[in-house]
């Protein structure tokens, strides 16, 4: 069997040495389809890989609030619900607002391994200078431990976060919320809030313009200083916890809901619009390359038809000696995965070298930096697995009229 595969092989090998411009020329479209399609491939998915690795670096994989996805019904609702007593114009219970035994949340979350979880409470307050005043969305955190969950720290144009907690009352805001009211660090600034009285603070530090993490009109304190700013002594509502591997936070964040029952959403829940068009994007771009690779099958598919065309007589006797219709169709597909398999080690070298070279280049106006390259090894094999099944199907099309041909007719010179 291994003895008439090879026979088989070196009739193809001999097809193709005999038409050496077709050859060059098939050979040739593959490579440039293949190289082109690494290339284009490995920029996209590198940029969607370096998107998707600041989006899950940029905050904590899981986010725990004191919010429920299903609230509770009302004690009146619960006791009479489906009764024959019809409630109305009661008045609803009020709940302060604050995560309930947040310790016991904090505990479960450190006890999964590597992970890091980090209490935090926000709330509104309102800071004023010299008349101006604004509306700050104040956030209470331990800077240490925030710093290590999230990279806030990046954000930073001027000041640390540490600062927080060596400058009494120390506030860090947005640059863009400082401009409007006319302030830089070491200023002193008025703060109030509904439930306490004006409190002053120092500013610290300013993040940067455009800032991901926050608004222009947010800024972070010391969790202490924001639970006695807003009136709530030991009261936090919220848990940031940070993963050691990012892609289990879905399972993590429902088990931690379904044990606490405070809504917990993962970064995958919280991004889950974004994930979704990064899919839609994949599919245009490998459906795009993929076209690539078919238009360069077209050579294949001329060199094979001509091939047979050209062998009919060849093929009459070979019929004629005993080699079946399934041993002729292997013999031109063969032919066409042969042209696919040199012109995939072609279109690598070419596609390795297209990826270098972009790989290389600075963008100087986004801070000298590089465009994000996927060098996988799946690449390659995607593009080398499109190219042979390309490269097999416009093979195999002109070869089944292999199974027309008619040893008799063509051995007696009919036409």
């Amino acid at each position: 069997m291994i003895r008439r595969f090879g026979f088989l092989v070196s009739i193809a090998l001999r097809h193709i040495a005999r038409r050496k411009r077709q050859t060059a020329v098939a050979v040739s479209g593959v490579a440039v389809g293949v190289g082109f399609f690494l290339a284009v491939s490995s920029m996209m998915v590198g940029s969607q890989n370096d998107f998707i690795r600041q989006m899950i670096d940029i905050a904590p994989h899981i986010i725990v609030s004191d919010e429920l996805r299903s609230p509770p019904p009302q004690p009146g609702e619960r006791e009479f619900h489906g009764g024959a007593i019809a409630m109305r114009g009661y008045k609803l219970r009020q709940e302060v607002r604050g995560i309930k035994d947040w310790q016991e949340i904090l505990a479960a979350a450190e006890n999964i391994p590597g992970a890091i979880a980090s209490p935090s409470l926000s709330g509104g307050v309102t800071i004023q200078i010299g008349g101006r005043q604004e509306a700050l969305a104040i956030i209470g955190i331990d800077p240490d431990i925030e710093s290590r969950i999230s990279t806030i720290e990046e954000q930073l144009k001027v000041g640390r976060l540490r600062d927080l907690e060596t400058t009494q009352g120390g506030v860090i805001i947005g640059e863009e919320l400082a401009n409007r009211l006319g302030v830089r660090p070491g200023d002193i600034v008025s703060a109030s809030s509904g439930t306490v009285q004006a409190r002053t603070l120092k500013i610290v530090g300013l993040f940067k313009r455009g800032n991901t993490l926050l608004s222009s009109g947010s800024g972070y304190v010391l969790l202490r200083e924001a639970q006695s700013l807003l009136g709530r002594p030991f009261i936090i509502n919220r848990i940031g916890i940070k993963l050691e591997d990012p892609y289990a936070a879905q399972a993590v964040a429902a088990n931690l809901e379904a044990r606490f029952g405070y809504k917990a959403q993962s970064w995958q829940e919280r991004s889950s619009d974004i994930l979704s068009l990064l899919v839609t994007r994949n599919i245009i771009m490998y459906t795009v390359v993929s076209a690539i690779l078919l238009v360069a099958s077209f050579g294949i598919y001329t060199v094979v038809s001509t091939s047979i065309s050209d062998k009919q007589r060849d093929i009459a006797i070979m019929r004629s000696i005993g080699f079946s219709e399934a041993d002729l169709k292997l013999v031109f597909v063969l032919e066409g995965l042969l042209l696919a398999l040199v012109g995939v080690l072609m279109g690598w070298l070419l596609g390795y070298g297209l990826i270098t070279i972009v790989g290389n280049v600075n963008l100087s106006f986004l801070g000298d930096t590089q465009i994000p390259i996927d060098r996988s090894p799946l690449q390659y094999a995607i593009a080398a697995g499109a190219s042979f099944l390309s490269g097999a199907v416009a093979a195999w099309l002109p070869a089944r009229k292999t199974a027309r041909v008619d040893p008799v007719d063509i051995l007696r010179g009919a036409t």
